[in-house]
């Protein structure tokens, strides 16, 4: 059950934001095998500036599209993170995201760090 937050500069259609969640979702289910009504993804539009995205030292040239995916999950090995990266790249590429413009970070958590409602540990508690 990979958490999702999608931080991007205020400005794309509703179109364009669904085009970005939909290929996020269809690479967590190919690359990270997310069962398909798993999806838990949150959105976040800032205003121009809000945004301090640079680029490491690599020499990218970002732009206004800069789009930043966190990714909360548990289980995945350093080459299932290495596919992600490279899968997300292409997908998000067709959504009009440009490729020096996608930052991407991945955070591990256990299963007790998951309740995903009624005050339970569904992952504990064997409901998952």
């Amino acid at each position: 059950m990979p958490l999702v937050r999608i931080d991007l500069v205020e400005g794309r259609s509703d179109a364009e934001i669904a085009a970005i969640a939909d290929a996020v979702q269809e690479v967590m289910e190919g690359v990270f095998a997310a069962p398909p009504h798993d999806r838990y993804q949150i959105v976040t539009e800032h205003k121009p500036g809000r945004m301090f995205i640079e680029d490491t030292g690599l020499g990218l040239e970002r732009s206004a599209g800069v789009t930043v995916v966190h990714v909360f999950q548990q289980g995945r090995d350093a080459d299932q993170k290495q596919a992600f990266y490279a899968a997300l790249a292409d997908a998000l590429e067709e959504a009009g995201v440009r490729r020096e413009d996608l930052v991407v970070s991945i955070s591990a958590n256990e299963k007790a760090d998951w309740s995903f409602g009624m005050g339970r540990a569904q992952f504990l508690t064997g409901e998952l």
